[in-house]
């Protein structure tokens, strides 16, 4: 058994417990959601239910303002299945406090000046006294969030953090907070000023009762930064433990950072070697990893002194019309006078300028040959890079070098020759030079073959087209034995050919001294004789010829006497044989 002295305690301890928690009470309970979510806008109802069956009860609500004093808004005497609801001030809220149903609070179109503790008093006679308190708590999506940036230029090599940029979440409820992501990534940044980041936070209360939220950023900016993407965003709480974020748009800074690097090349068509052809524009470029973009100067090395050739901000130079003497080593240098002393600010490339000179032949570009005779021909150039030399005629390959050797010369060998130089290392650096030979000799004859038109054998009569070609220089002329009709071309894509036809008709003479071509020039003339053998005579057509005029006079003979007969008519004994007409 415990003393006197340990139980007092005990139960002081139990009644100040109770006094704590009124709505703790031994013969009377009330149900109330301690805690109420709504957003700005929904209408919201707060319930308060006696736990027990009572007849008859008393219901109040009151409201408790921030320093716990109560206000009495509503309340409804309860008998059964009858209420008597009586709404008492509504505090200057809009639309007013309405009490439904047995004790249901009722607020329209929740607004966060509605966030208080409302206190549900029940009093059911002898039951006693209970009460029970709810929180209501008012949520509001903040507007579109957005970014202030810095549009100056920041310093990278300023030692302390600076302003990056200011972001605004407006009319949310509760106040969101404001994060910073550089690249996607968040940025953890304390609240403490120091040198390297830091944030600052200002919320401010509208009249509406809705919070805004400034948060402003600072760091120290480094020149990796210079294409970093910034943004902030602003998350916030919903009902239900829900949340929700609204991202600003993403910016850049503008930064200045000393130049670390040169780089400094040819622009132009150029081979990977770094030759360049000689009469191009050559642009020279040169760059620096600076910001702002430093001054460069473009020079020309000759022997130790350095030539200027120019000074200008954008980094471009352009050598019009290069020649050969303009090869050598030129440079660039950034003039950055916040580099570092070891900072590379200055290189320098060799340009070499490719060039041909025109091509000299050993002879003329015509030459003349005897036919079958043999000629050796050398073509020459100065050039840098060395250029390759090649021979070709009709653009298939003869020789590669300079030599080009011919022996046993045919008419066939005549032409055009072309010398070709060329740079494999420069594409499209050539020239070409051509040779016209010209081969001289008694002409070459061919003449072409005949057949009968029958099959058989020649007749006398019979047209026939008599063709000779011809080759050599001086270009032959042609003779024919016979008169007739003749003509003379060149034979398309003939090599030197020339041809003539003769079209006549054979007589019996020609059976037997034939007819010829000549193909004649001062070095020849070569004879071809056409022969036809014996010609068949013409009788058979000369017979069908005599008969056929023969049926023709018989025929209109026999017209004549129907047409006399068809006079008389009519008189006695007309046409009738042996017979005379009447007086």
């Amino acid at each position: 058994m415990e003393p006197p002295g340990a139980r007092a305690p005990r139960l002081l301890l139990l009644a100040l417990l109770l006094g704590a928690h009124p709505g703790v009470q031994a013969a009377m309970q009330v149900s109330v959601a301690p805690l109420v979510e709504v957003m700005r806008g929904e209408t919201v109802t707060l319930d308060c239910t006696p736990l027990g069956d009572y007849s008859q009860y008393q219901l109040k609500w009151f409201l408790a303002d921030r320093s716990g004093t109560r206000h009495l808004l509503a309340e409804a005497q309860v008998q059964g299945s009858e209420v008597q609801a009586r709404v008492h001030a509504s505090r200057g809220r809009s639309p007013p406090y309405q009490l439904q149903g047995q004790g249901h609070l009722v607020l329209v179109e929740a607004q966060v000046k509605d966030e208080r503790d409302y206190v549900c008093v029940v009093t059911a006679g002898a039951a006693g006294t209970a009460e029970a308190t709810a929180k209501l708590q008012v949520f509001a999506k903040p507007e579109t969030t957005d970014v202030s940036p810095n549009l100056g230029t920041l310093s990278v090599m300023d030692d302390s953090a600076q302003e990056i940029a200011t972001c605004h979440s407006r009319n949310g409820n509760p106040a969101p907070q404001i994060k910073w992501y550089r690249n996607g990534q968040p940025l953890q940044v304390p609240m403490e000023v120091n040198s390297n980041s830091y944030m600052t936070s200002r919320t401010v209360r509208e009249a509406s009762g809705l919070q805004s939220l400034t948060s402003t950023l600072y760091l120290r900016v480094h020149k990796e930064d210079r294409d970093a993407r910034f943004h902030c965003s602003a998350h916030y709480r919903l009902p239900r433990g829900q949340h929700g974020h609204l991202d600003s748009q993403a910016f850049g800074l503008t930064l200045h950072y000393p130049t670390e690097h040169v780089q400094f090349w040819v622009d132009s068509a150029s081979t990977t070697e770094g030759w360049v052809r000689e009469g191009d524009s050559v642009q020279l470029v040169c760059r620096g990893d600076g910001n702002p973009t430093p001054e460069f100067t473009f020079y020309r090395l000759q022997g130790q002194e350095e030539k200027t050739l120019s000074t200008n901000l954008h980094g471009n130079f352009t050598l019009e019309a290069v020649q050969r003497n303009q090869s050598g080593t030129y440079g660039c240098r950034a003039l950055d006078y916040d580099a570092a002393e070891e900072a590379e600010l200055s290189q320098t490339l060799g340009l070499r300028v490719a060039y041909l000179d025109p091509i000299e032949l050993s002879s003329k570009e015509e030459l003349t040959v005897t036919l079958g005779s043999s000629v050796t021909v050398t073509c020459s150039v100065q050039g840098r890079p060395a250029p390759a030399l090649r021979w070709t005629k009709d653009a298939a390959p003869l020789a590669d070098g300079p030599t080009l050797s011919l022996s046993s010369i045919t008419f066939s060998s005549a032409g055009t020759y072309v010398c070709e130089a060329y740079t494999p290392t420069v594409p499209l650096l050539s020239r070409t030079r051509a040779l016209k030979l010209l081969v001289e000799g008694v002409p070459e004859l061919m003449p072409e073959k005949i057949q009968p038109q029958s099959g058989g054998s020649w007749r006398e009569g019979d047209e026939v087209r008599l063709v000779c070609s011809a080759r050599g220089y001086p270009e032959p002329k042609f003779i024919w034995s016979e008169k007739g009709e003749s003509s003379t071309e060149p034979v398309p894509g003939g090599q030197g050919w020339v041809r003539s036809s003769l079209t006549l008709k054979l007589t019996s003479a020609m059976s037997q001294r034939g007819v010829f071509c000549e193909a004649s020039n001062p070095h020849g003339s070569p004879r071809h004789v056409f022969h036809f053998g014996h010609l068949a005579p013409q009788t058979s057509q000369a017979g069908v010829a005599v008969m056929a005029v023969a049926v023709s006079v018989g025929l209109l003979l026999l017209v004549v006497a129907a047409f006399y007969c068809m006079r008389r008519k009519g008189r006695p004994g007309c046409c009738r044989k042996g017979e005379k007409g009447a007086p």
